[in-house]
């Protein structure tokens, strides 16, 4: 059981924490400009590049650096917006997507040209111990540090959405765009909020990503179609749902790697994102909005 709980479930909530920041992102932009953002996993790989950058240019710590890293990510998709997808925010949808994924591969040429192909780390050659809570159960303080920063986000953004202007304002804008602009919200106003919380969140799951392996290119990318699954999943437009979409895909996909029958793994780990899949369409049969009823948009 402590084998299952080690290097099974404790991952599993790791990575799932990953994919939910991620998720709610998608989610976040998704709800209230009404686009499939393609570049997300591109700025989760640039702000995990921007906080090794702050790291080693200031000599400051991951924790002091992943702040102002989540703050350049976030100015940068406001910036990334003005120039590249307000143009188009009054076409049809499929045109601001294609946009986006043009984007994506924009950051990922970027990220090559300034930090170069290979691979890099956060903390290179230092090997960190697991920590023994009780007796055979032993976690790794990175991910402590991750999953307690993740369940920060959430709550600070649970607040956000709840307890402030701007985040009620977000979530009328999410129900109906045009009535929450003839009673009076500033809609821009949301919208650069909106990129803002998601560029930061998007840093925040790729700096994670990084710690818990390294730092390269197409990092971000390779997680991008599991990042939309747990948005699906969750129900696309809800930041909560993201949140449950995230830890259910993540936790998912480590368990089905567990020797449940006979001593092989139930699946194979070279088929784990299979698995983000499968339960994306089985959770469509059952709920085709989600489980937190999410919303579809015309």
């Amino acid at each position: 059981m402590l084998i299952f709980i080690n290097d099974y479930l404790i991952h599993g909530i790791v990575i799932g924490s990953i994919y939910a920041l991620g998720a709610v992102g998608v989610s976040l932009v998704f709800g209230n400009l009404r686009f499939a953002n393609f570049a997300h996993g591109s700025l989760m790989t640039i702000g995990a590049y921007f906080a090794l950058a702050i790291m080693h240019n200031t000599g400051l710590p991951i924790m002091l650096a992943l702040p102002l890293a989540m703050v350049l990510t976030g100015l940068l998709c406001v910036g990334l917006d003005k120039a590249f997808i307000r143009p188009f925010r009054a076409s049809a949808t499929i045109i601001p997507l294609i946009a986006s994924f043009g984007l994506a591969l924009m950051i990922q040429s970027a990220v090559q040209m300034i930090w170069g192909p290979g691979m890099h780390a956060y903390f290179p050659g230092q090997i960190t111990r697991p920590v023994e809570i009780i007796e055979g159960l032993r976690v790794s303080p990175r991910h402590m540090w991750m999953v307690a920063a993740a369940l920060l986000f959430m709550l600070a953004l649970h607040l956000l959405l709840t307890r402030t202007k701007i985040g009620k304002a977000m979530r009328a804008m999410a129900d109906n765009a045009e009535l929450a602009r003839l009673t009076g919200i500033d809609t821009e106003r949301v919208i650069v909020a909106t990129w803002l919380i998601a560029g930061a969140l998007a840093c925040a799951a790729g700096v994670m990503l990084g710690l818990d392996t390294q730092l390269r290119p197409m990092m971000g990318f390779e997680l991008l179609l599991p990042i939309f699954a747990a948005a699906i999943v969750g129900g696309i437009g809800q930041p909560y749902g993201a949140m449950a979409g995230g830890l259910l895909i993540g936790i998912a996909q480590e368990l089905v790697s567990y020797s449940w029958l006979g001593t092989g793994p139930l699946i194979s780990p070279s088929y784990k994102e299979g698995v983000a899949f499968a339960i994306m369409v089985l959770v469509l049969l059952i709920r085709p909005s989600g489980i937190f009823r999410g919303r579809v948009y015309s």
